[in-house]
């Protein structure tokens, strides 16, 4: 995870074994380390021995972290230089608490840190009035040193970020 606007990383080593856990933890640290709406947050899976779900938090300035490296080492967490991957999933960036309800594309990207949208299965750039339902789930990833949110479409000629805030699990059913 590498963008000029948050310079400084760290990575969080954790027991989550699931996205929503992550991201539950990465919310529920930045609540308690009070970080400020500019540091970004992302999950990484980690696929080796031990497979996991790993956070990492970005910021403009070293003391930011700094401070949260303390307290996390205090908590007992792994806390290292760096991401664990370039390609982050963002929970926590600049303006994602705005993007809320229906927004055409260009409100989310004026509001928020998202650089660009792509459709699922379309080459072409989406219309800039093309409306976006948020779900209350917006969650990009990095590519390439860019926030980028991938969307599929929708009724209604609208679009739905492609991930799901309530996954199916695999074989609910059986």
């Amino acid at each position: 995870m590498t963008q000029p606007s948050a310079p400084y990383t760290i990575g969080i080593d954790t027991d989550a074994t699931t996205l929503r856990e992550a991201d539950h933890l990465l919310q529920a640290l930045a609540a308690e380390l009070a970080l400020p709406e500019s540091v970004f947050g992302c999950t990484h899976l980690v696929r080796d021995g031990r497979p996991r779900v790993a956070l990492s938090l970005a910021a403009g300035a070293e003391p930011v972290l700094r401070t949260a490296r303390d307290r996390l080492t205090a908590q007992g967490y792994e806390v290292r230089d760096g991401a664990p991957d370039e390609v982050g999933r963002a929970v926590l960036y600049p303006g994602a608490g705005a993007l809320t309800g229906t927004l055409t594309l260009t409100e989310l990207l004026a509001r928020s840190a998202i650089d660009r949208v792509t459709v699922l299965g379309t080459p072409e750039e989406p219309a800039p009035d093309m409306r976006l339902v948020t779900r209350e789930h917006v969650r990009p990833q990095w590519q390439d040193g860019h926030l980028v949110l991938a969307a599929m479409p929708a009724a209604g000629g609208t679009l739905v970020p492609f991930e799901d805030p309530d996954p199916t699990p695999c074989c609910a059913d059986h």
